[in-house]
């Protein structure tokens, strides 16, 4: 674990704009909750806080992106069933070879977002010579579980069909993903790793496990039980969230609930993971940090980036994406080091 003593300025001021967002569209959440007979009216008021924070977090890390020499292919369909079904390419200009694929899922309480708030973090990936894919899907309550889920498995298996056209090496991918996206990017790893879990959910995985090579997880959620056991109104939005996601307020009772809490389905063939959580977040203290002791005890090989309780400044949730702090930074330079292990031992 690491730690620095530095006392870093104060985020600017768009960190508290997004603060009060997220604040507001939780207490709306939980008036919903309370009031309303569907998750569609504290959805919606939430996805449009969401948004507005997400847009501003692009903002920030568009600000420090070095000097670009990339080559953008936007909107590319996986599948025809959704126009939500497409991703996002960004390779490194004039590449000639295929090249590792760094596949995002982007976050967003699985009810917002979209891949293109992610989309200068992947910039600055395939800068870093790889090939950076962000993956769009069905949000809740648009579509319910496991839409999302049965739509991004069908993506990776689009992405090593057409591996060739898409300039990757299907033999070199990675699942990455933060927040909601995190969770997802855990599940498909799963799925691709245990025949056992594969067998409930009835989907066939679209990568073969040696296919991928790894795992980026930032600031997910991977135990639903303690998510049910949250209180408060931070947690009556998360709550209301996954009703929205699940299509049901008993997501932690039935299949789905079960199906998400991925800290239960790891085996020894998941694949090495880089995890980390910033220490001013509370799904950290709950999520995070148990999910990589369980990963380690399943003798996983994980990089941790995680911080000490009293770390100044307090590191909030999605803390890797506000690239104005010294430790975001790091974390950036800390995933292309793990990327660069990873995906070279082939």
């Amino acid at each position: 674990m690491t730690s620095r003593a530095v006392r870093e300025p104060e985020p600017r001021s768009r960190y508290a704009v997004r603060q009060l967002l997220l604040a507001a569209g939780a207490v709306l959440a939980a008036i919903g909750l309370v009031f309303s007979a569907s998750p569609w009216p504290s959805v919606l008021l939430m996805r449009a806080a969401f948004d507005r924070g997400a847009a501003g977090i692009a903002d920030e890390m568009r600000d420090h992106q070095p000097t670009l020499d990339i080559e953008r292919t936007r909107d590319v369909p996986y599948a025809t069933d959704s126009s939500d079904e497409t991703l996002d390419l960004y390779r490194p200009t004039g590449a000639g070879q295929p090249l590792p694929a760094v596949v995002w899922i982007h976050g967003g309480s699985w009810i917002s977002g979209s891949a293109a708030n992610v989309q200068p973090y992947l910039e600055m990936i395939a800068n870093d010579g790889y090939a950076a894919i962000g993956l769009n899907y069905t949000l809740g309550p648009e579509g319910t579980y496991p839409t999302a889920f049965e739509q991004l498995n069908t993506a990776l298996g689009y992405i090593s069909d057409h591996a060739a056209e898409l300039g990757v090496d299907a033999d070199r991918i990675v699942l990455a993903g933060d927040s909601a996206g995190a969770q997802l990017a855990s599940q498909l790893a799963v799925l691709v790793t245990n025949p056992h879990y594969a067998h409930f959910t009835g989907i066939t995985p679209g990568l073969a496990p040696d296919q991928l090579d790894a795992v980026i997880l930032h600031c997910g959620v991977y135990d639903m039980d303690a998510m049910a056991d949250l209180t408060g109104f931070d947690a009556a939005g998360l709550k209301i969230a996954l009703w929205g996601y699940t299509g049901t307020k008993a997501w932690s009772q039935l299949a789905a609930g079960s199906l998400m809490s991925t800290m239960e389905w790891v085996t020894e063939d998941f694949p090495a993971t880089f995890i980390s959580g910033g220490n001013g977040d509370g799904l950290t203290w709950i999520q995070s940090l148990p999910m990589s002791q369980t990963l380690r005890d399943e003798g996983v090989d994980v990089t941790e980036e995680f911080f000490a309780a009293d770390h100044e400044p307090a590191l909030p949730h999605e803390y890797q994406f506000h690239l104005d702090l010294t430790d975001a930074r790091a974390t950036y330079d800390k995933t292309i080091q793990f990327l660069g292990a990873v995906t070279a031992q082939k």
